[in-house]
């Protein structure tokens, strides 16, 4: 990715019940990738069928919180800052379960696991409305998470993925928001059609994420602030080959962003201080419309980088030689992509 994109040189890390392995560090180094976030597996074993943080078992609730402080040491050997979590706890019936007894509890693990970050670490708290759960989520919205954060500590922020919000919420009023908190901590990038759908950015509502960038890039020029955001990348690639779907995301973003750049905020703050609607409306569809792949490709050739990544890479060859290794390796691999 970074030899054809010049990003994507940090990797979300999954961890499940596995101790920190002085291995991860050296594959880090051999191949340039570093870890950008630990996100503790608190979901997948049979035993968080009821909850992780959440759960009425005690020892539950200790594996769990044990797991993350796993986590978190290895995020430090990682030299990782972030420790994303997600969380899949809540419940499918009402009066199974009581609401406020496990608000409790998540308020004080998380202040736990807030305790046991080192002074550059950060805690991202992400929320999800529903799924798997469909009656109460613990964490379901932004207000929620936001409240935790704040519980937590000063290094614990909000985490908000794309796809973890209800049909036609308005996200960039969120991230507005939690810019204006100073709580926005990061991204899990995607796109969707109906609910948590994890397809590849801008392949739905490119319009939605140009809108976001503009709500940040607005914020910086408005407060003079760098917005310290982590900006990651969520998707199941399940029908694309996985090695494209990325391409075809970060040269995405890449577009969406420059897209953003082009809003005049001088003029929007005037537009919208005169109630302009037209005007100011129109400073966001002009941006939006120009087109900015010649700009991006004469910015890779100056970089040293291919002017059209996913040309490069299908031209490379890399994927028949990897799915060809692959294979090899493993007999009864039906994979036809990397």
């Amino acid at each position: 990715m970074k030899k054809f994109t010049l990003l994507a040189e940090q990797g979300i890390v999954n961890t499940p019940s596995i101790h920190a392995d002085p291995c991860q560090l050296n594959f880090s180094h051999r191949y340039g990738v570093r870890a950008g976030s630990i996100n503790p597996n608190l979901f997948q074993d049979q035993e968080y069928k009821y909850g992780s943080f959440g759960n009425p078992d005690p020892a539950v609730r200790a594996r769990a919180f044990g797991h993350t402080k796993d986590s978190i040491e290895i995020a430090k050997r990682l030299h990782s800052r972030d420790i994303s979590m997600w969380f899949a706890d809540g419940s499918n019936y009402p009066g199974t379960a009581n609401i406020r007894q496990r608000k409790r509890w998540f308020e004080e693990l998380l202040k736990a696991a807030h305790a046991e970050l080192s002074e550059n670490q950060r805690l991202l708290i992400e929320y999800k409305p529903f799924e798997p759960a469909f009656y109460h989520t613990d964490i379901a919205d932004w207000g929620m998470a936001l409240h935790l954060a704040g519980n937590s500590g000063p290094q614990a922020k909000v985490l908000v993925d794309t796809g973890h919000h209800y049909a036609a919420q308005n996200i960039e009023q969120i991230v507005a928001w939690l810019l204006s908190e100073e709580m926005l901590g990061g991204f899990h990038f995607n796109d969707r059609r109906y609910a948590d759908d994890d397809l590849t950015l801008g392949s739905i509502d490119p319009y939605q994420i140009f809108r976001i960038f503009q709500e940040i890039l607005f914020y910086q020029w408005e407060t003079g602030k760098q917005a310290d955001i982590a900006y990651m990348i969520d998707q199941s690639h399940n029908l694309k080959g996985k090695i494209e779907a990325m391409i075809q995301t970060v040269t995405m973003a890449q577009e969406l962003f420059a897209k953003s750049c082009l809003v005049n905020f001088s003029e929007l703050v005037t537009a919208q201080k005169n109630c302009d609607l037209v005007r100011a409306e129109s400073l966001l569809q002009d941006a939006f419309a120009t087109d900015v792949r010649p700009m991006l490709r004469e910015w890779r050739q100056s970089k040293g980088i291919p002017p059209n990544p996913m040309e490069a890479f299908r031209q490379s060859g890399y994927l028949e030689r990897i799915t060809k290794q692959r294979s090899a390796g493993n007999s009864q691999s039906v994979s036809s992509y990397a």
